[in-house]
């Protein structure tokens, strides 16, 4: 589903990603563990297609990224960790917009609104500009908007932050349903409980070097990753 090979990303002298190289099947979901500065949003970034890289190779359903940037992101979603939003719209005139570009059907792209809107509780505030959102209502419209076109691959950067326990538990489900029915989701974290719960596989990050991946069991059963998870823990 995702192949990032040899991703290399630097910033002047700075080398934030530093030759990475991950494989994530269809089926799974992929957690990105680093402290914050470690180098996750910059390679969702770049694997995104939003952030040009300086090395490497993404591949997203088969294809190329390079050479074929608009079908790999016809197949997949993005939310940042600070959703940026068109605040002089109303929800549902957003969501409509997402689906005009991602050429989802009227009667689909319906159907899907009202059965994401109704799961997330957002219903009667779709009539409202985005500008009146609190901060977890604008990361609740993001999330609908990522998952309105069923994308094969999903991709969230601190997905968790800014949701009620209640809007945290239902996320957890849904990309377990979705990675259920063969799309994958690779998402960052510096919450080592939440990878702990919820990932088939993890990868850890440092100062822009993948440092192990694996399942959690195999991560968490290397001793000398004890100091890195103790970083983690501490964060």
């Amino acid at each position: 589903m995702l192949r990032i090979e040899h991703l290399t990303k630097k910033y002047g002298e700075k080398v934030a990603v530093d030759d990475l190289s991950l494989h994530i099947a269809p089926g799974e979901i992929y957690g990105f563990i680093g402290h914050n500065g470690a180098g996750k949003t910059t390679t969702l970034k770049g694997v995104a297609g939003i952030q040009q890289f300086d090395a490497g190779e993404v591949y997203i359903d088969g294809l190329s990224l390079k050479t074929d940037p608009i079908g790999c992101k016809s197949r997949l979603a993005y939310i940042p960790d600070n959703p940026d939003l068109y605040d002089f719209m109303s929800g549902i005139k957003y969501l409509n917009f997402i689906g005009d570009v991602f050429r989802v059907e009227a009667d689909r792209r319906q159907a899907r609104i009202r059965e994401l809107a109704a799961r997330f509780e957002l219903t009667d505030d779709l009539g409202q500009p985005i500008s009146a959102y609190s901060h977890g209502m604008k990361q609740k419209l993001a999330l609908i908007s990522a998952f309105i076109h069923d994308p094969r691959l999903i991709l969230l950067d601190e997905p968790f932050v800014g949701l009620d326990p209640k809007a945290s538990h239902l996320l957890k489900s849904m990309m377990r349903e979705h990675c259920d029915g063969g799309g994958a989701i690779f998402f960052s974290t510096h919450v080592l409980e939440v990878a702990e719960k919820l990932c088939d596989k993890v990868a850890i990050i440092k100062e822009g070097r993948l440092v192990r991946s694996g399942t959690m069991e195999a991560v968490k059963g290397d001793d000398s990753l004890e100091e890195v998870f103790l970083e983690l823990e501490e964060k």
